[in-house]
């Protein structure tokens, strides 16, 4: 229990140490999220009438964040499956950054829900009433939470090892890895499922939204990451290899072929049969009856898919400069498609024929700004515990000035891989 409690106490100590970059960094995090929390406590007492959402279009930013976040927490999967399935060298030493976002994004998930309900006290009906397995959203709370604490474990159990200097139990964590690569699954498919369920509204009434999720999930989690990996290679000692980011490359390259690829598919069924049901895709794509606020969006999300696509596709992206452009693409590109582009035309027209559109408010933009700062926040603080730890720069041996026999050194990687 001492050494455990030690653990946490350097653990805490080390997220407040580091240069006036990461002080600064930290400090901007810290105000952004505040002015999140400011503008949720008038959400709160004067309920959701400050959001830009209204009986017709009762799902906005905050579902729409939501959704996104669910994919980039199951992109972790992509770096688990290489290393533990196909035994990649290459990523042994990043796999835990791709766990740790995993936590991050979950809370962030979760706090989007909780602002998203209006009133956090609904929760407890939720708990109270526990419809499973009938109810979608029941299947969605167990994916979710499960996979955070599928993830918790793992990183947590790692870092713990590496501190004590001991290697980590197969027993203790392999299991889990491979439980958590098919929850990565799951937890997108649940949630498409969550839309694809709700008959009223067609627009999401199609057999092919789950893979369009995996898919996107697939090409922007791993873009992510390849820009994490980045900035903790220039701060910080941990050793990432191009040939990292490059495997890392080909999986976003397949992934955004894919997409799109259903993405066409999914326009040829709403455009070509033109039926009714296609109201929603013809006012997300072409505008419908002078209604056009998500035009500009959607065509912006194309546009950046497509320039990212065609530079993953290309030798240049190999130059990191270039494949990082490639990146930001993707991530915003996604963003909108999965985001603003799926939730919001669902609602638009509505059952009864009526057109009323969407525009988030500034407390709805702040709330979500606040929630993407703090899981920045989270990340921030996991990364800067983790690598000193497992780079055996602290150790519990050497805070107390005694060796630590197979302790890994500044370059090893021995607590993340496996026979």
């Amino acid at each position: 229990m001492k050494r455990y409690l030690t653990f946490l106490w350097d653990c805490f100590r080390l997220s407040f140490t580091g240069d006036w970059r990461y002080h600064l960094w930290m400090t901007v995090l810290t105000l952004i999220s505040l002015g999140g929390v400011y503008a949720y406590s008038q959400q709160l007492v004067n309920g959701l009438i400050t959001t830009g959402m209204t009986d017709q279009v009762s799902w906005g930013l905050y579902i729409a964040n939501f959704t996104y976040l669910v994919g980039l927490a199951a992109a972790a999967a992509m770096l688990v499956i290489p290393v533990y399935v196909y035994r990649n060298l290459h990523l042994h030493d990043v796999v835990i950054f791709g766990e740790l976002l995993a936590v991050s994004v979950i809370l962030m998930c979760l706090l989007f829900v909780t602002v998203d309900l209006g009133r956090p006290d609904r929760f407890l009906h939720l708990l109270l009433r526990f419809n499973f397995p009938m109810s979608m959203l029941t299947w969605d709370v167990i994916a979710l939470n499960g996979y955070l604490l599928l993830n918790l474990h793992i990183c947590g159990y790692l870092i713990y090892c590496a501190y004590c200097g001991r290697k980590p139990s197969k027993a203790f964590y392999i299991p889990f890895v491979f439980v958590a690569i098919a929850w990565a699954i799951s937890i997108h498919t649940v949630t498409a499922f969550l839309y694809v369920g709700l008959g009223g509204r067609p627009f999401w009434n199609s057999a092919i939204i789950a893979p369009r999720f995996l898919a996107s999930a697939f090409a922007a989690g791993p873009a992510f990451i390849i820009l994490t990996l980045q900035i903790v290679r220039r701060f910080t000692r941990h050793q990432v290899s191009d040939e990292a980011l490059f495997t890392l490359r080909r999986i976003v390259q397949v992934a955004m072929i894919i997409n799109l690829f259903l993405l066409v598919c999914e326009l040829f069924t709403e455009f070509y049969a033109d039926t009714a049901h296609g109201a929603s895709a013809h006012y997300l794509f072409l505008g419908l009856h002078g209604h056009n606020a998500l035009v500009p969006w959607i065509w912006t999300a194309i546009v950046l898919n497509l320039l990212a696509t065609a530079l993953f596709m290309l030798p240049a992206s190999r130059a990191l400069p270039t494949l990082n452009a490639a990146c930001v693409m993707a991530i915003i590109g996604i963003w909108i498609e999965k985001g603003m582009g799926l939730i919001v035309p669902a609602f638009v027209p509505t059952p009864l024929g009526e057109m009323v559109e969407y525009l988030p408010t500034l407390h709805e933009t702040m709330v979500c700004l606040g929630i993407w700062a703090f899981g920045l926040l989270v990340y921030t603080i996991l990364v800067r515990v983790s690598v000193p730890v497992l780079a055996g720069e602290i150790t519990f041996a050497r805070r107390w000035g005694r060796p630590a026999p197979g302790a890994p050194d500044s370059h090893s990687s021995d607590a993340l891989k496996t026979t």
